[in-house]
């Protein structure tokens, strides 16, 4: 009943004639005449439509020159009060979904000295474990929103915070982040999230296999050895094929929503998104030249050496959790070439390309007829719901249902997911990063404390294999700097990949079967072979893009599983909102957006 009061009072201060609508038109009505009469004069001289300068305005607001109607019999007031009511209307459509519940896995409660929560960049003592009083500056600024008390957050080194008052901005399209519910993440001493843990030491051991030596006939030993010991934990939920995990299925990615039946609102429900599977580890969308007018982007990469790997000296781990700098750098292969190892993905997932915008360059280029692996796009048709496709008259622009419009959508979601991402990071789960995780593990191997993690680690093939190769328990890390200075759960990469992909499947034929398609070739990287297997579609090919990035995060070694899972989730309701919202401005006969969910389910929004 407030709100319904308050858009009320709104509605009258924005009537004609309320009399705080007329004190502004007086404030403003000289400025705004003679902005209006400039912009309107240098138009007629320009069009040679207009013979003199604007002589008058006419009661209604209609502008006329030399006795003419210029712009047409157009109802200014009524343009203007549609827009106010379809402003109104998404506040108010937005606002009836309800708060789901946001429970946490109780690490933060549960252990006086932080270990199971995130606390980087705030000052440590020897062992690792925050320093309390800098904890809690950290969440009495968070608690109490006072944009002063984050300016009063005691650091422990040059590193600074990544914008935690971000996620409280107010969105003026699309959900709030408050009303996305997302999973709980597994708790500090679960087997869940050692399990995650044994992944990830994998990940890092594998960092410079090839993706082609991912496939069921391999025979790369340490690709077989990793999948025995997946297969062999209890709580792994990884993708799987009849119940196992499989060479093809390594690595794969997943996304996790919040099971419905469950009204406590934190048992996960995962899925492995259609697509994800089939054929070549990596995402066509990663691998092709990206057309872009009279220029393309080259799909090569700059990628890192084999041996790159951090934080595997406790020392460097200790001023890296302290908020500080190492000192060390990666050292780049001076030869460009196509992603096709672990180490790869993870350096891509690092600093990122062109990524979901080339996918529109690439979906709306057409197909090259001289070198369709080089120079050519996808040439996907638009998305068959969209109004314009068989409009005899007519086709879209930027201003709705073209590329352009998309690719406006496509930053705008950027924006908006990871605002949703980090309010979940700083204002509810606040979770430890898997490079503080392997600290813990460190500590209880080397300096005999004990703290709660659970065997499936501290026994694993994974663990014993680091060590042994690189003398050390810690988890390596792809990345001088390791993670970002902000909580792990949920991923903020992910989020993008999640919001960015469904608006593309929102806006092309997701059934669209991708032409030419290609993978690195295993003998020479640097260079492209065919594809010859089973059809690939823009749909699958676009959920593989999203998996591809957020789990690239982790062969990188700064997210667990779980955060890309239900970032990308979290995205995708994001672009739902963000659809919907977009859809109340239209006047186009329109259905709505249909496409396929993550979870293989359709939608129309």
């Amino acid at each position: 009943m407030q709100f319904e009061s308050e858009s009320a009072n709104q509605a009258q201060n924005n009537s004609p004639n309320s009399p705080t609508r007329n004190s502004f038109i007086k404030r403003f009505s000289r400025r705004s005449f003679l902005n209006r009469t400039t912009m309107l004069t240098a138009t007629g001289v320009v069009a040679g439509v207009m013979g003199s300068t604007v002589s008058s305005f006419r009661k209604e607001g209609v502008v006329q020159a030399s006795g003419r109607d210029v712009v047409g019999r157009f109802n200014y007031n009524r343009f203007v009060d549609r827009a106010y009511r379809v402003r109104l209307e998404a506040a108010r459509l937005e606002r009836s979904f309800p708060i789901p519940p946001h429970p946490t896995n109780g690490d933060e409660q549960r252990y006086a000295n932080k270990i199971g929560s995130d606390s980087r960049g705030l000052p440590h003592n020897q062992r690792g474990e925050v320093n309390l009083e800098a904890y809690n500056s950290l969440t009495t600024a968070l608690n109490r929103q006072d944009p002063s008390l984050y300016e009063k957050i005691i650091l422990g080194g040059t590193r600074k915070l990544v914008n935690p008052q971000g996620p409280l901005a107010i969105s003026l399209e699309g959900i709030n982040a408050a009303q996305i519910g997302v999973p709980i993440p597994p708790a500090l001493a679960s087997a869940a999230r050692a399990d995650e843990a044994v992944e990830l030491y994998w990940q890092a051991l594998l960092r410079d296999v090839s993706f082609s030596k991912f496939q069921d006939n391999t025979d790369d030993p340490n690709v077989l050895a990793a999948v025995d010991e997946l297969n062999r934990l209890s709580a792994f939920y990884g993708p799987k094929i009849n119940g196992r995990v499989t060479p093809q299925t390594l690595f794969r990615g997943t996304v996790s929503y919040v099971d419905p039946s469950d009204r406590s609102g934190g048992t996960p429900r995962h899925v492995t998104p259609p697509g994800v599977l089939n054929g070549p580890y990596i995402s066509q969308f990663l691998l092709r030249n990206i057309p872009w007018g009279t220029q393309y982007i080259l799909a090569v990469i700059r990628t890192a050496l084999s041996g790159n790997d951090f934080l595997i000296d406790f020392n460097e781990w200790l001023t890296v959790q302290n908020g500080g700098n190492s000192g060390r750098s990666i050292n780049y292969d001076p030869t460009r070439r196509y992603v096709s190892t672990v180490r790869d993905l993870g350096e891509f997932a690092h600093i990122g390309g062109a990524l979901y915008y080339g996918a529109s360059l690439l979906l709306s280029s057409p197909v090259s007829l001289r070198d369709p692996l080089i120079d050519g796009g996808i040439g996907a048709p638009l998305n068959p719901g969209n109004p314009y496709v068989n409009s005899r008259t007519q086709v879209g622009s930027a201003a709705t249902f073209a590329v352009g419009h998309l690719q406006a959508l496509l930053n705008l979601g950027t924006s908006r997911a990871i605002r949703a991402s980090y309010w979940q990071k700083y204002y509810v789960h606040r979770t430890l990063r898997p490079e503080a995780y392997g600290g813990l593990i460190y500590n209880n191997l080397v300096n005999r404390t004990q703290y709660p993690i659970h065997p499936e680690i501290l026994n694993s093939q994974a663990l014993a294999r680091t060590y042994s190769k690189l003398g050390t328990y810690l988890l390596p890390q792809a990345y001088p700097e390791a993670a970002p200075l902000h909580p792990s759960y949920t991923g903020g990469a992910a989020v993008i990949a999640g919001v960015n992909v469904t608006l593309l499947k929102a806006f092309f034929d997701e059934n669209h079967v991708i032409p030419n398609p290609v993978v690195p070739d295993p003998s020479d990287p640097t260079k492209l072979i065919p594809y010859t297997g089973e059809p690939l579609t823009v749909g699958g090919e676009l959920n593989k893009l999203a998996t591809n990035y957020a789990i690239g995060r982790g062969h990188g070694g700064i997210h667990w599983r779980t955060d890309g899972a239900a970032g990308i989730a979290i995205g995708e309701e994001v672009a739902i909102s963000l659809l919907r919202d977009e859809r109340l401005g239209y006047i186009e006969d329109f259905p709505g957006f249909t496409f396929t969910r993550f979870d293989g389910t359709r939608i129309t929004v």
